[in-house]
């Protein structure tokens, strides 16, 4: 049996987050690429599966949000992450727990605020125009002068 996964406190997160590991499907397969003759061998490469939807973990208002933020990676409701970076078993369990975690904890922070359009002051457009004409003497000092 997998064991928890627990999410620190963070923006979005109060309180912290802690998926029971018996929400947490493991499963195990051969990995592809570089590793010699042990990649044949040992079953390194890690899918992790967590049901968003039938969570225990999630209050109801974190599921719509999750739901929402993650609908790209979500199938039927089911976040799925694959690690298989690492030649270890072990490391790539950190890793796709470590992704899993990252996941949840940017789709669970809150939006920015919607930015409220400013108009410049009159200061402010007099500084940008008196910049402006300054630099443009600066170019008018660099042309070639007139032949006389």
């Amino acid at each position: 049996m997998a064991e928890d996964l627990i999410l620190r406190a963070q923006r979005g997160l109060p309180a912290g987050l802690t998926i029971p590991g018996v929400e947490l499907v493991e499963r195990f397969s051969r990995s592809s690429g570089p590793g010699g003759q042990s990649v044949n061998t040992t079953d390194s490469r890690v899918e992790l599966r967590w049901d968003v939807l039938n969570s225990t973990a999630v209050t109801d208002v974190q599921r719509a949000r999750l739901l929402q933020e993650l609908a790209p990676r979500l199938v039927e409701g089911v976040l799925s992450i694959v690690a298989s970076e690492q030649r270890s078993q072990l490391q790539n369990r950190g890793a796709a727990r470590a992704r899993l975690g990252y996941y949840v904890g940017d789709a669970l922070r809150p939006p920015p605020p919607p930015r409220r359009p400013r108009t410049p002051s009159r200061a402010a457009k007099a500084r940008r125009v008196e910049a402006k004409r300054r630099r443009g003497d600066i170019k008018t000092t660099r042309r070639r002068p007139p032949p006389d």
